[in-house]
């Protein structure tokens, strides 16, 4: 008995020992996307119907998904003699329709058959080609160069579609400042006979000020930056025919500064059809259009809103009906699955619930399921689901808590779920799609397993007129006394599409959150009204107000906070990043009781000098809105400033320029009011690299020294 008493405290003790190593600032910047960051399955996709294929030993390895089997398909140094280049490391590949291998290294693509060992054709890109999109079907690569559109083909000739560029036009590129779902301005077509495109005018934008100081001189480096409320770009949608060398330009109409938005290709390449967005952003149309005239067909259906409608996701042709589609819709206050014909008529609703589809993976043969990604059994999990499309059954397919992801093979056999939850690092199961079997193909080992962290742990707070449920993560200082009294560092987003708070791995935390936590902070972040998967009416109730019902809900987290006997009500402080930097100063001014310091990065002070598509969005035009623009301007509120504040700012940001910051300072200044800044020469809205280290070590001793 004794001796097994000893080999237990041995155990004990070494397992302790193993668990002393504490999070350092480096570790939580640089690791958490480096050394501390889990293996995965590099390069994992389907193959064909059976094989999937990833990255294995510098060699491209295909795996049966019936037997498990494993084959070598391709090594490194094989791909180097096919493509005549050495390659440090395996370059990026993809496996077309037909079979073939895909491989792409800066500008350069081959298509590859890996049966014969030798390349079918191979396209060369000039230098300082951007956007590139390949064609399978077309043998070719549309690309931009510089601000016009140019089509580089197997046979080795270019053909340049465009001319205009410049002087405020724009050929190829994406448009609307990414927002509506949009990241690309190419569209290739089905067959690849055609190449549409985006041509943007922002001629009538003004130039915004933005100075390299790096320069002997500094140099006026101006970008367009459509401000709420003043001339938009307007967008135009071009498909130009390979065969004939003739570009038309879709006769899309007034008003010139609308949205043109989801773009997709009819399966006969005759027609295009488009989500159209007015300015106001409360009315969308799916608009068909003919491709060889560019006149508009038609108006399929309409979605209204009182605050705003928000297309994401273009309509999805089906592969059994030509004259069917799928749309992934709000229209009922939450992301489901709609099918229509391409008369406009609603054919069926396919998911119906409370809660969001947050991805369709795509159907069987005869499409007769649907799979999809969805937070049916809570909000802060991603699962896989099998939806019978008559009926509407649902049948979960992930069966893990967690936040799942899911690519279909194309037969819609298998599923590849890669996953994590809050002791997962990274786990790949491979799933019958029937949901009889399922073995596990890849699992991370835990690069935090030697580290002493902060218990982390979720809470569940209500809104304050109760009706809605609030997601928290607390994370508690290494070695916790109860019996103690400690600082509190909120660490808060809370704008649109941003959910900071989820089941996957540690729930979602920020290492830098563990490594306040190991210098005795306990940390804390809460998802309030206006972040992602809760459904429209949640998201929306912002609307006209931003700023108001987020801080209302923040301070719901407080009052948790404050509750706990462990909390030092004396000692709390709060940091946030863009619309986190927005929310920093809410909290700051509005509650100077509470926050003692506040570090405000990158923040929005005033949402009249925000752009225009994210910015009239949410707060419509200042003209339309002057209240709620008034009351969400943080320069209203210097009055109220006490305890220590400090403002960064990227001086080459593009995304919130450093004239809020500049107004804020100025505000502070007028006021007699004493405030902290400091500038990031180079950096644009984040700062990375080597710098990031810098700042999170200002962010964290600001902190230090005053909470």
């Amino acid at each position: 008995m004794r001796r097994i008493i000893f080999i237990l405290f041995l155990f004990v003790q070494t397992f302790a020992f193993a668990q002393t190593k504490q999070m350092s600032l480096e570790d939580a910047v640089y690791g958490r996307y480096s050394y501390l960051y889990p293996e995965s399955m590099t390069g994992l996709q389907w193959m064909d119907d059976e094989h999937f294929s990833f990255v294995e030993d510098k060699s491209i390895v295909a795996e049966s998904a019936k037997t498990g089997e494993k084959t070598t398909i391709v090594t490194l140094g094989e791909l180097d003699t096919l493509t005549g280049v050495t390659f440090k490391w395996l370059p990026s590949h993809s496996w077309t329709k037909e079979g073939k291998l895909l491989v792409s290294d800066a500008n350069k693509y081959w298509l590859v058959d890996i049966h014969k060992k030798q390349v079918i054709f191979q396209i060369e890109l000039p230098n300082g080609a951007e956007n590139a999109n390949f064609s399978e079907e077309g043998q070719f690569v549309a690309f931009t160069q510089e601000d016009d559109l140019f089509v580089a083909f197997a046979d080795g000739t270019t053909k340049q579609i465009t001319s205009d560029g410049g002087n405020g036009i724009v050929n190829g590129q994406t448009v609307h400042r990414n927002e509506f779902g949009i990241f690309g301005g190419i569209f290739n077509s089905p067959e690849g006979i055609f190449v549409a495109f985006y041509r943007k005018d922002e001629s009538m934008v003004k130039d915004y000020p933005l100075v390299d100081f790096m320069a002997r001189e500094a140099e006026y480096t101006p970008v367009k930056y459509p401000m709420a409320g003043m001339a938009s770009h307007h967008v135009t949608l071009g498909v130009y025919n390979i065969e004939t060398g003739k570009t038309t330009f879709l006769k899309t109409g007034e008003p010139l500064d609308h949205f043109l938005t989801n773009v997709a290709w009819s399966p006969d390449e005759k027609t295009i059809y488009m989500a159209e967005l007015n300015r106001e952003q409360n009315h969308m149309q799916l608009n068909c259009y003919d491709v060889a005239t560019g006149e508009k067909v038609k108006t399929l259906f309409e979605e209204t809103s009182e605050t705003y409608v928000e297309p994401l996701y273009p309509i999805q042709f089906s592969k059994v009906n030509a004259n069917e589609f799928y749309y992934l819709s709000r229209r009922d206050g939450w992301f489901q699955v709609y099918k229509y014909n391409t008369d406009g008529e609603l054919v069926k609703q396919i998911t119906k619930g409370d809660w969001e589809v947050t991805k369709m993976l795509g159907f069987d043969a005869n499409e007769k399921s649907l799979f999809i990604e969805a937070t049916i059994d809570d909000p802060l999990q991603n699962n896989i689901y099998k939806v019978d499309v008559k009926s509407g059954k649902t049948e979960r397919l992930s069966t893990e808590t967690g936040v799942h992801d899911g690519t279909l093979s194309p037969d819609a056999t298998y599923l590849l779920d890669s996953w994590s939850a809050k002791e997962v690092a990274g786990k790949v199961d491979l799933i019958s799609a029937n949901g009889k079997d399922k073995r596990t193909i890849f699992e991370s080992e835990d690069p935090l397993k030697d580290y002493q962290l902060g218990e982390n742990k979720l809470v569940t707070l209500k809104t304050k007129d109760g009706k809605y449920d609030l997601h928290g993560r607390l994370i508690l200082p290494v070695d916790f006394d109860p019996a103690k009294k400690y600082p509190v560092v909120v660490y808060v987003y809370g704008g649109p599409h941003s959910q900071l708070v989820s089941k996957n791995w540690h729930n979602q935390a920020r290492w830098w959150q563990y490594y306040m936590a190991s210098q005795g902070y306990i940390a804390f972040t809460l998802d309030n009204r206006g972040t992602s998967n809760r459904g429209r009416a949640f998201e929306t109730s912002i609307h006209r107000n931003l700023g108001v019902l987020e801080t209302e809900d923040q301070m719901q987290g407080i009052e948790y906070l404050l509750s706990l006997p462990y909390v030092d009500a004396d000692r709390v402080g709060v940091h946030g990043w863009s619309y986190g930097g927005f929310m920093t100063l809410n909290l700051k001014l509005k509650h100077p009781e509470i926050f003692k310091v506040a570090v405000a990065g990158g923040p929005v002070v005033d949402w009249s000098m925000y752009e225009i598509m994210y910015g009239e969005r949410y707060m419509d035009m200042p003209q339309e809105n002057p209240e709620g623009y008034k009351n969400s301007n943080m320069t209203n509120y210097v009055e109220n400033l006490e305890g220590k504040l400090m403002l960064i700012h990227g001086v080459q940001d593009e995304t919130v320029v450093m004239q809020h910051s500049m107004k804020f300072l100025r505000e502070c200044v007028k006021q007699n009011k004493q405030v902290d800044f400091f500038a990031y020469p180079i950096h644009p809205h984040n700062v990375r690299g080597k710098d990031r280290i810098h700042l999170m070590e200002k962010v964290s001793q600001y902190f230090f020294e005053n909470l």
